[in-house]
């Protein structure tokens, strides 16, 4: 097969490439010198919508309506975009191998890319139970949910199976924002998870207390502090229940699994420097071998607020540090330096009514203020986190645009706070007045 040459290459479809995409025409590329591969079949779209509006029983979100960038409230950049700028998008292209050294990508197909400039834009592939070889988790309907595909199959999967029984496994991203969207299928949902609360990487007891309760009132069952170690399938091979470490055995129509992810960096084993799970990279994304950035799930970056570096797996970072690792390249072929990377971690989830924000760092003492009642009409509150003597770290249920802005700012600022009982009585007030 023809090699082809691009200039830039970004391997990988999802928001980070968008973003990319859409920093390199501002910045001015000629056509033909930028390439998109992608094993996705769709252009690069906002996933978040995967786990919310895509799933909605009624109004439901479809493509073309969530491609990137409308998830920041920017330009929706269609396939037509693309061929309006000169970017080639080359989807259904999964590239197997990676030789650095020769600036060559070959696909599955045997088709071989080369490049100047990459960027590795690869992000995640989830952690599936058959990896740990668990009974029966081959099953149809145990699905998974990280692609556009896999979210067709649960859709089509609620539709075949209406009103049946839900067992969500894992209890946190996913889990929380999937058992919410199949209740509003009228899913019978069961949430289980081996954690003592929800969340735990972020929540603490006391914030986990008020989702648990409020999901419990919507009608969600959860079972803590147990896995799943096996799966029922009827004859034609569809689930039919879920086998407990601890011996229960619940009925399931349709079981979807989120366990967590992998940073896919397999291609580029031994070729770059790795640390903390990701491609070791920079203030400006370029890894280890000039000319080669990663951005996203994939890298991992100085945290130059913390002063240590660190790997994030969230939308807001794939979006910013796309931006920043193009900001970096054009910058250097003119001859200019960019800002180094400044990020404040932030991770947001909506579900049922709710909407949660959270800003900084979740180390330290913790406080609990405002009106945390799984059955109040309107729930509103927070929680600090503080370590020496300052605040590292924001959370807000309920808030405002502005109070969301307050709390970031509040995380970014790093206030002393010398007295924890007036913190939590003062509560939003404190970061109003930061």
């Amino acid at each position: 097969m023809a090699e082809k040459h691009f200039k830039y290459v970004i391997l990988g479809g999802g928001v980070a490439a968008g973003y990319a995409a859409r920093e390199f025409a501002k910045q001015g590329i000629n056509k033909g010198e930028l390439a998109i591969i992608s094993k996705e079949a769709v252009a690069p779209y906002e996933r978040p919508a995967l786990s919310k509006g895509y799933l909605f029983p009624q109004g439901a979100a479809r493509l073309p309506g969530f491609h990137t960038c409308v998830g920041s409230g920017g330009e929706r950049l269609l396939p037509e975009w693309y061929d309006e700028k000169g970017i080639e998008l080359i989807l259904s292209t999964e590239i197997v191998k990676a030789d650095l050294s020769s600036k060559s990508l070959t696909s599955a197909a045997g088709a071989t890319f080369t490049y100047d400039i990459l960027i590795i834009a690869t992000g995640s592939s989830v952690i599936k139970l058959t990896d740990f070889g668990v009974q029966g988790a081959d099953a149809n309907n145990i699905l998974y949910l990280r692609e556009i595909d896999d979210a067709d199959k649960l859709v089509a999967a609620i539709q075949a199976k209406k009103d049946g029984k839900a067992v969500i496994v894992g209890g946190g991203y996913i889990g929380l924002e999937l058992s919410a969207v199949l209740r509003l299928n009228n899913l019978d949902v069961t949430m289980v998870y081996p954690e003592p609360w929800c969340m735990p990487r972020l929540f603490t007891a006391g914030i986990a207390a008020f989702y648990e309760g409020y999901y419990a009132n919507k009608g969600v069952e959860i079972v803590k502090g147990t896995v799943a170690v096996g799966f029922e399938s009827d004859t034609n091979g569809d689930v039919t229940a879920v086998k407990l470490k601890d011996g229960r055995v619940l009925d399931a129509d349709i079981v979807v699994v989120g366990v967590g992810g992998r940073p896919l960096t397999s291609l580029f084993k031994g070729q770059l420097a790795e640390e903390k799970g990701g491609i070791k990279t920079d203030a400006f994304f370029q890894t280890s071998v000039p000319g080669v950035y990663a951005v996203g799930d994939v890298a991992t970056f100085p945290m130059k607020l913390y002063g240590d570096l660190r790997r994030v797996e969230h939308v807001d970072h794939a979006r910013k540090s796309a931006e920043q690792a193009v900001k970096a390249i054009k910058a250097s072929e003119e001859g200019k330096s960019v800002e180094e990377y400044d990020y404040l971690p932030y991770f947001y989830s909506r579900s049922f009514d709710l909407a949660w924000q959270f800003y900084g760092d979740n180390v330290g003492d913790t406080v609990l203020f405002g009106d945390d009642d799984p059955a109040s009409a309107k729930p509103k509150f927070g929680s600090y986190w503080i370590k020496d003597g300052k605040i590292f770290g924001a959370f807000l249920e309920g808030g405002s645009a502005d109070e969301n802005n307050a709390i970031a700012k509040v995380a970014r600022v790093q206030p002393a706070v010398s007295d924890l009982n007036v913190l939590t009585q003062e509560g939003l007030q404190f970061a109003a007045k930061i």
